[in-house]
């Protein structure tokens, strides 16, 4: 009976041999020659492509970056602490990609779709590649549609677009984060998908950032893309463009997007580490010469599709930290020059206490007026000429002993301007509440209080608006243009607030 069951199982064996179909894989088989410092030099593998994702021992991830001919140069993507010289290294025959789709919405990963808040696996259906093509010039689409920040002296002084490029920039410590943490909160609405990438930073920070955005409910329409300084530089390089891929996935749908990108400072460090390890001959402060292109072919994803590719939009807020106030210096520069203008944050105002510290006079959107509602034009023309004047004025009234009445007015009025324009942390406005105050500061209706009383008279207009003016808020928010009886109710009902907060004000006095 044992040599029949035998026979048998024999027999099976051999059908099941006869029966299976094995095909054969070729694959190329390398060696690592050198690794260090995040990066490693392999030899053996003539069919690599740029950017191919490569697989070590140990499970170690990277990506080609140096295509030489005897060996290649490969930027490590996770820790290899087993990969040594002689490890077997092999290709993947697909380019570096990330995860992509509606699961990521309010997840926190890292580049390589590696799950980092505790929730759990993430089930993405679909990757794709990080380094992508820009769209052609002829399937973009004018900059018009408004991306409200919440900030009054952005949105009516410096407006951002749908599909714009907006460069943030400033000293270390001046509140550069806080504004695209404040633009995130603003996209309350749900009708923008943001990507917060943060490169480089330290793990407090990322982690005091995703609580504000956890707390405001903000994360609901919001992915958080993290490479944090303990990672290697390789991730760190590949970030801003996983985060543009996810970005890309929703404005190919049709939706509109918002990227920050916090910081390409880091960015442009961690590719001159890597670039100097892979031996790449270094140029004006020791970047590689290619570090232009670096942020360019990143940035230049950022655009406003046409009706027929869908219309969805990428709005692009990088940030970049200067030193000193050097906005000449050398990264700050290359990303002025690409992109559409830039929100200057000035360390002497944040210091006078002028929060959100933004210079109007360095500040600039080349997009401009296009893409602000129809209101805000009424006030930003006599807000900037109040404002203007008055630092100017304000510069050379330190030095005259006396002043005439129509120079005093004038400074007089800009400080009450430059007090409006202050504005709380994570404490967005609507548009009509925007354009109450600064209308109530332009035209000289908070001449008559004490500086120190600003405050409080703007807590009064914003409630007057609100309560008052509903059906007139509720249509400047909509983007209707207001008439010339809405802006006679508007100037009865802020005078009557600010009297009332007057009258409080002297009475608690």
């Amino acid at each position: 009976m044992l040599r029949t069951l035998l026979h048998q199982t024999a027999d099976a064996l051999n059908e099941a041999l006869a029966e299976a179909k094995t095909v054969p894989v070729v694959r190329e088989i390398g060696r690592v020659t050198h690794v260090g410092g995040g990066v490693a030099r392999v030899r053996g593998l003539p069919g690599l492509m740029s950017e191919e994702r490569v697989e070590l021992a140990g499970g170690a991830t990277g990506i080609a970056i140096n295509l030489e001919p005897q060996e290649a140069g490969i930027v490590l993507l996770s820790e290899a602490a087993r990969v040594t010289a002689g490890s077997v290294v092999h290709g993947t025959g697909r380019l570096v990609d990330t995860p992509v789709g509606e699961v990521l919405l309010g997840r926190v990963i890292d580049p390589n779709g590696r799950v980092l808040d505790g929730r759990g696996v993430l089930r993405a259906g679909e990757r794709r590649p990080v380094e992508a093509a820009a769209p052609a010039i002829m399937d973009r689409a004018p900059v018009t549609v408004p991306l409200l920040t919440g900030l009054k002296v952005v949105d009516t002084l410096v407006p951002i677009g749908r599909g714009q490029r907006e460069l943030i920039v400033g000293d270390r410590q001046s509140g550069k984060t806080t504004v695209a943490i404040d633009t995130i909160l603003n996209q309350y609405r749900g009708d923008v998908v943001c990507v917060y990438c943060a490169i480089g930073q330290r793990g407090t920070a990322v982690a005091r950032a995703i609580d504000t955005l956890r707390e405001a409910g903000a994360l609901r329409y919001t992915i958080v893309i993290v490479a944090a300084g303990e990672d290697p530089p390789g991730l760190q390089y590949v970030a801003p463009y996983a985060a543009t891929t996810i970005a890309e996935y929703f404005m190919q749908q049709g939706r509109d997007t918002l990227v920050v990108y916090d910081d390409l400072t880091r960015h442009a460090r961690a590719y001159r580490e890597l670039s100097l390890l892979l031996r790449r001959p270094p140029g004006r402060e020791a970047f590689p010469g290619d570090i232009f292109y670096l942020h360019a072919r990143l940035l230049e994803r950022a655009t406003r599709l046409r009706e027929e590719r869908g219309g969805g939009s990428l709005t692009a807020l990088p940030i970049v930290e200067t030193q000193a106030q050097d906005i000449a210096a050398y990264i700050p520069t290359n990303l002025i020059s690409i992109t559409d203008g830039q929100v200057y944050l000035s360390p002497d105002l944040f210091h006078k206490g002028m929060l959100p510290p933004v210079d109007v006079g360095r500040s600039v959107s080349r997009v401009g007026g296009k893409t602000q509602l129809p209101a805000y034009h009424r006030v930003a023309g006599p807000l900037r000429l109040a404002y203007s004047q008055f630092e100017e004025l304000e510069t050379f009234a330190r030095f005259a002993t006396r002043l005439d009445e129509d120079t005093r007015a004038k400074i007089e009025r800009g400080r009450r301007v430059r007090e409006a324009l202050k504005q709380g942390e994570h404490d967005p406005l609507t548009p009509s509440e925007q354009i109450a105050v600064l209308f109530a500061a332009a035209h000289g209706l908070f001449d008559q209080l004490d500086v120190a009383e600003v405050h409080w008279a703007e807590h009064a207009v914003r409630e007057a608006v609100r309560e008052n003016l509903s059906g007139l808020a509720r249509r400047i928010d909509h983007g209707e243009n207001p008439t010339e009886d809405d802006w006679q109710a508007l100037a009865r009902s802020v005078r009557g607030a600010v009297s009332g907060a007057r009258s409080s004000a002297e009475g608690q006095g």
